[in-house]
């Protein structure tokens, strides 16, 4: 079963996701908004608006949260024609409220219908047949089953000759950071495009020490583009590194999904042949409209948004 052959495929856990009023704790609320989030679905939205065809799969429970997701995301045209579904565990949730000013987030996954996802829910012939498999560092987290399951992915693209794109998506409330570590840099090493924050490098390679950083990074087979360094975006190829500035927010609201609109953006530019450089150009902007906004997909822009955002600014390379 092979059918529609997307160009970009991704997999990994999404949530239904229940939030109060903006001015509300969870506490207090009388009513919660109901939505859904998950990193690698909020990619595959992002860029199914950008135009690029896109498939995204996980492991579902047989309840209403399963069949809002899944109509959901299959209504913004990506491929959910690999998700599969079981009795044995519920759709995971989160609830998300402010807490003097931060984002605070509360997750009911432990046990999760995405946490026993296996190497047997993968379709080899589909993820080879991708010129793209993107992954995070969420799902190896979730449970031993999840972490083989990300490798034999990563495995069958390799096989395949499809490049895997690694976001990191550092998450401190599923793992120990020694945990991470030893999964998530033998991925990055075999990533083909690696997608981390500053912040998240300092953490991982246990240091704030920039060469030091910098040195790993042009260690990695990867081109490398490290969100959030100083002032700007900075892509690390070939022994070079290139600054990008980052493309102005007029107000920023929101950031949750502001990292996952970025992935959309940069490996839409991939997709339709763009340089790096490009592809981190409109990752820049996708990644300030979602900003300024709240939501975790809900304003992942078209391609003709970045079109737009991209004729009316001058950019200034340094």
């Amino acid at each position: 079963m092979i059918g529609r052959k997307p160009q970009i495929i991704t997999f990994g856990e999404t949530m239904a996701l229940f939030m109060p009023d903006q001015n509300h704790s969870i506490e207090r609320a009388e009513k919660l908004q109901q939505g859904f989030g998950g990193a690698e679905s909020n990619v595959a939205i992002g860029l199914a608006r950008l135009g690029v065809d896109v498939g995204w799969f996980s492991k579902l429970g047989e309840d209403p949260f399963a069949a809002r997701i899944v109509k959901t995301i299959r209504g913004e045209g990506v491929d959910v024609s690999r998700v599969t579904y079981t009795d044995q565990a519920s759709t995971g949730m989160m609830l998300r409220e402010l807490v003097c000013g931060k984002v605070a987030v509360h997750y009911f996954r432990k046990h999760s219908a995405a946490s026993i996802i296996t190497v047997d829910d993968l379709d080899e012939e589909y993820i080879g047949s991708a010129q793209i498999l993107h992954i995070t560092g969420i799902t190896p987290a979730l449970s031993q089953s999840c972490k083989q399951t990300i490798f034999r992915a990563v495995e069958i693209a390799k096989q395949a000759g499809v490049k895997v794109s690694f976001d990191p998506n550092l998450r401190l409330k599923l793992w120990t950071i020694e945990e991470a570590r030893e999964i998530i840099l033998p991925l990055a090493e075999q990533a083909d495009y690696f997608l981390p924050g500053w912040d998240e490098l300092k953490l991982l390679y246990n240091t704030a020490d920039a060469a030091v950083i910098d040195k790993k990074l042009h260690d990695l087979n990867a081109v490398s583009i490290v969100k959030g360094k100083g002032d700007s975006n900075v892509i690390y190829e070939n022994g070079q590194e290139v600054h990008v500035p980052f493309y102005p927010a007029e107000q920023v609201v929101d950031t949750v999904g502001a990292g996952d609109a970025f992935c959309a953006g940069f490996l839409a530019g991939i997709a339709k042949g763009l340089s790096p450089l490009e592809a981190v150009r409109i990752a820049s902007v996708t990644g300030s409209i979602v900003v300024q906004t709240h939501g975790d997909w809900e304003a992942l822009p078209t391609w003709k948004d970045v079109e737009r955002r991209l004729s009316a600014q001058e950019w200034i390379e340094r």
